[in-house]
């Protein structure tokens, strides 16, 4: 049964659900974004250091205690054209703390001034940066649009070779910017925060490409020899489909797969850690596998 604080949060987003232009000029919806900052609540106990890797504007956050050769790097959500350090700054460093894992969250270039595939170059360079800085046990997480970079960045490193990160963490993410999923219907009336208004947004990421590029929807790559996938993800949400896709096709190619349907949640619902205690205990069992894979 969906907690009480979830009831009030869930109501709280259909009544605020965007429900506007997204041909609005993106500053205008970059700023509607970055005011969810307001949801989060960034943890007491941490560190953060402002850092620039190459062109990125990054942001090192490190728990008191976290070993000092292993990092997660952090993606944000925000359909690529929204979205930043400020908003998920919060959601990163809940994470850092239950994983107690040094975490790099990056504001990665977004379109439409910057389309693919500039934001897959710097989530690689970002994660070449802690290579190249000793941490050699490394982890990828994203939300929504930020999960679907964070496999298309395993995907590019497998294709060059590149050591790959320990684990991937999907917090509902977009696979298939095309919005082919079944649930982009059936929950269009159950979603208390996502429209389909929101390929507007795709459409500036995907810019003169194929939108079937499997870096660009996942959906469509091969995903042979990828590490683990941890995914998380609400009933209620019209991107589920790709979850569900997602794990199906992973499995199908021999990836170990873990795959928690959330009743009666949200998109990226985590966003809500601690004030929701499912949010909470979602955060908290992405830090036990965290934990586990770099041996606490």
């Amino acid at each position: 049964m969906l907690s009480w604080q979830g009831r009030i949060i869930r109501l709280f987003l259909n009544h605020i659900k965007f429900t506007g232009n997204y041909n609005d000029p993106i500053e205008d919806l970059r700023q509607v974004i970055d005011g969810g900052e307001r949801f989060g609540r960034f943890p007491k106990s941490l560190q953060s250091e402002s850092i620039t890797i190459e062109h990125i504007p990054a942001e090192l956050i490190i728990p008191p205690q976290a070993d000092t050769h292993s990092a997660l790097l952090y993606l944000h959500g925000g359909g690529y054209a929204t979205g930043s350090i400020k908003s998920h700054r919060a959601t990163a460093g809940q994470m850092a703390e239950a994983g107690n894992i040094r975490t790099l969250i990056i504001d990665y270039r977004r379109p439409p001034e910057h389309p693919f595939p500039a934001a897959l170059r710097d989530a690689v360079t970002a994660y070449d940066w802690l290579r190249k800085n000793g941490y050699e046990k490394i982890m990828i997480a994203g939300d929504s649009a930020g999960g679907g970079l964070a496999l298309s960045t395993v995907i590019s490193l497998r294709d060059n070779q590149t050591p790959l990160p320990l684990l991937v963490i999907c917090l509902s993410p977009l696979i298939d910017v095309e919005c082919t999923g079944e649930s982009v219907i059936t929950n269009a009336g159950r979603d208390p925060w996502l429209t389909t208004g929101m390929k507007t947004l795709f459409k500036y990421y995907v810019g003169q490409n194929d939108p079937r590029d499997p870096l660009i929807s996942p959906l469509y790559a091969d995903f042979t020899k990828l590490p683990p996938i941890m995914i998380h993800v609400g009933t209620d949400e019209i991107l589920l489909s790709d979850s569900i896709r997602l794990a199906e096709k992973a499995k199908a190619a021999g990836v170990d797969v873990q795959i928690k349907i959330w009743q009666g949640m949200w998109h990226i619902f985590p966003f809500f850690a601690p004030f929701v205690p499912e949010a909470a205990q979602a955060v908290t069992e992405i830090g036990n596998a965290i934990r586990r894979q770099i041996g606490q």
